[in-house]
C-alpha cells in the first residue's frame, strides 16, 4: 500500500475533510502539522513546487495538490487505485 503525507494546519476545515477520507479509506498516513511549524511549512512548500495552502498531499512523494484536487479524483473514480498502488 503506498504512502500518503499530508501537511495540514489546525481548524482547517479542508483538513479536516482530506483526514476523513483518507481515514475512511484505511490509508497509510502520516499527518504533518506544518501550520505553525516555519520549518514543516518550508518544507511542504518546496516538496508541492510552491503550494503554499493547506492541505499538501503525497502519495508515495508524488504531490497530488490538496483536499479539492483528491476529491477530484475521487470522484472520478482514481482515488482508489492511487491508494491501492
Amino acid at each position: 500500500m503506498p504512502k500518503v503525507t499530508i501537511y495540514t494546519r489546525e481548524f482547517c476545515p479542508y483538513c479536516s475533510r482530506a483526514l476523513k477520507v483518507l481515514r475512511q479509506k484505511q490509508a497509510d498516513m502520516t499527518e504533518i502539522k506544518a501550520g505553525m511549524d516555519i520549518k514543516k511549512k518550508q518544507e511542504m512548500i518546496q516538496r508541492s513546487n510552491g503550494g503554499r495552502t493547506f492541505p499538501q498531499i503525497f502519495i508515495d512523494d508524488k504531490h497530488i495538490g490538496g483536499c479539492d484536487e483528491m476529491m477530484a479524483l475521487e470522484r472520478a473514480g482514481k482515488l482508489d487505485a492511487l491508494l491501492a498502488g
